[in-house]
């Protein structure tokens, strides 16, 4: 009798709705209006914790809902006109906005003032708008800039999210997160969110947060739903067999990968070139043109987004059915935020790697997670097409930047750092090496990161 009650209560708690986590009614119409009837097991289990001002860890896939995790119950607290009082850091600029639309959609029915700072933009309006925020979805380059500037006021500050914390670390942006971090009160409530749990995760774990609940969902997709495999193909040939596969395979939207910025312009410049609708994604473009080729594939403009990694992370882009590694990744850790662009919600979805001799070794650190299975693939026929490397030089600003191999583009007003430094090679004929640019280029990567 124990032991079906016990199933009984477990049966409820799994199919309980939005209602039963004793949300704010203002909070559940508006989570109704936006179309969600069920909660994700990631909402289930954080919601009641942070409700009860429990620090949180929770790690689990991109695209599991971590937003309303960690957003409903602090709508729910927020107190109109009391100034900023959560602070959400974010790795990319597109992440932000993001959330910042997630969060004003859920606050639609209460006085709740949620804005983003990222780089990119003016920082004049930014600076406007901090007065009257009451949460704040920040980069962490532009919030420290913020902070220099004497911008806001984290006085009343009662919440401190930590989302895509591993990227954060990929991406060199964790001093400034200390920095921010140290200019907040001591006493407040700190959720962090990831979908991998590194060593130097656990040490900002244990570092800021009081006894938190560590909550732990699906950190793979769902195999059932995803096909992973790859073909071994020659350099001179890896771009035919993408556009065969594009125009053959794909009969949804798709992400192709590239490891750098000019690689991405050379792919996505050829891809129009045969034919296919498609637009570019990288640090090197202004940040409305990454937005509006993002929203473009959203709306299902375009039919490719040809990215580099900036565009692996916490993006919600509904009916992408293939992704395409052109580059491999260069960790299991990358691998795994590519493919989770599909399979999502329920659907199928396919994750394509092009194999030439230059992808071994990457794929070699891909393939040292043991839980990653992939199959490799018979090569179907296809017709050879026309490759042009060179870029003709556009009059934009970030374009030039981007057909010259330099380091220099970190000097350049620039705040991106969405690809590598060690993509980049120094300007031929200088003496310098690469291992002498690296100490710069990792101090001026996390100066122009927002």
């Amino acid at each position: 009798m124990k032991k079906q009650g016990f199933i009984r209560g477990l049966r409820a708690f799994f199919s309980m709705g939005f209602e039963k986590l004793d949300l704010h009614a203002d909070i559940i119409k508006a989570v109704k209006k936006s179309g969600f009837v069920e909660p994700t097991a990631i909402q289930k289990r954080c919601i009641p914790e942070i409700k009860n001002g429990k620090d949180v860890v929770g790690q689990s896939l991109t695209g599991s809902g971590k937003t309303a995790a960690f957003g409903l119950p602090i709508i729910e607290k927020i107190v109109h006109g009391k100034g900023i009082q959560a602070l959400v850091l974010t790795p990319t600029r597109e992440l932000a906005v993001q959330v910042q639309e997630t969060l004003r959609s859920f606050a639609s029915f209460m006085k709740v003032n949620v804005i983003a700072v990222y780089g990119g933009v003016s920082i004049q309006p930014q600076a406007d708008a901090l007065r009257k925020a009451e949460i704040v979805v920040a980069t962490p380059g532009r919030m420290l800039d913020h902070i220099n500037r004497k911008n806001v006021n984290f006085s009343n500050t009662r919440f401190l999210v930590l989302d895509e914390s591993d990227k954060m670390f990929e991406m060199g942006l964790i001093e400034d997160v200390e920095e921010i971090i140290r200019q907040l009160p001591k006493e407040r409530q700190t959720l962090l969110f990831s979908a991998t749990m590194s060593n130097d995760i656990q040490h900002l774990i244990k570092k800021h947060l009081r006894n938190p609940i560590v909550i732990k969902e699906q950190v793979h997709v769902d195999k059932s739903l995803l096909k992973q495999f790859y073909y071994e193909v020659q350099q001179r040939e890896k771009f035919s067999l993408l556009v065969h596969l594009l125009k053959n395979k794909t009969p949804g939207l798709a992400i192709v990968f590239c490891g750098t910025r000019r690689e991405v312009d050379i792919v996505s410049r050829n891809l129009r070139l045969n034919g296919l609708k498609t637009m570019a994604v990288h640090g090197g473009l202004s940040q409305n043109k990454r937005s509006f080729a993002i929203d473009s594939l959203k709306k299902e403009n375009v039919q490719v987004l040809v990215a580099t990694d900036v565009a692996a992370r916490g993006l919600d882009i509904n009916n992408i059915s293939h992704i395409y590694n052109y580059d491999s990744p260069k960790t299991s850790s990358e691998y795994i935020h590519r493919i989770g662009r599909t399979a999502r919600a329920g659907k199928y979805g396919e994750a394509v790697t092009l194999l030439s001799d230059r992808d071994y070794d990457n794929f070699r650190n891909v393939l040292s997670d043991r839980s990653i299975q992939i199959q490799k693939e018979q090569i179907p026929e296809f017709q050879r097409v026309n490759f042009v490397r060179e870029i003709q030089r556009s009059r934009d600003s970030f374009q030039r930047r981007d057909s010259r191999p330099s380091y220099s583009k970190y000097n350049m007003g620039s705040r991106n750092s969405d690809d590598k430094p060690g993509n980049f090679k120094p300007r031929l004929g200088s003496s310098k090496s690469r291992d002498s640019f690296r100490t710069r280029d990792n101090r001026e990567k996390r100066r122009y990161n927002s």
